[in-house]
């Protein structure tokens, strides 16, 4: 059983701004270079560049399109875990360690928006402890 958001209106507020903001600032960064899939929805596909038919351009085209490809994995990646927090804030289990269903603390939620655990449960899954 999930656990429900302790946290005041004022702060969800905040947070939902902010992830708004990014959410806005990803899509458009994803815009830039890629379609988004008529197949899936939240995945994108990088296109693919067009530079002539030389080999110095074909190199090129590769070379862009292998940089965008990884760009774009590392985008929709933010981009799913902004929307996953902002699921969270509408469902009201914002805020709630996925491992420990404990309260996040709020400067970690102020620093990392979209954190899903606490910082001891993500210690000890990267053993740091």
């Amino acid at each position: 059983m999930t656990t429900k958001s302790a946290f005041s209106k004022a702060f969800l507020d905040q947070v939902q701004a902010v992830l708004l903001a990014d959410k806005e600032k990803l899509e458009a960064e994803l815009g830039k270079f890629t379609t988004q899939s008529q197949h899936t929805n939240g995945d994108y596909d990088a296109t693919f560049p067009e530079y002539g038919d030389e080999s110095d351009e074909n190199a090129r085209e590769i070379a862009d399109y292998t940089t965008n490809k990884s760009l774009e994995i590392t985008l929709e990646n933010a981009l799913r875990d902004v929307n996953k927090s902002l699921k969270r804030i509408a469902e009201g289990t914002y805020g709630i360690c996925k491992y420990c269903d404990k309260p996040i603390d709020e400067k970690r939620l102020l620093a990392r928006p979209t954190s899903g655990s606490c910082v001891d449960c993500k210690k000890a899954l990267t053993d740091e402890l």
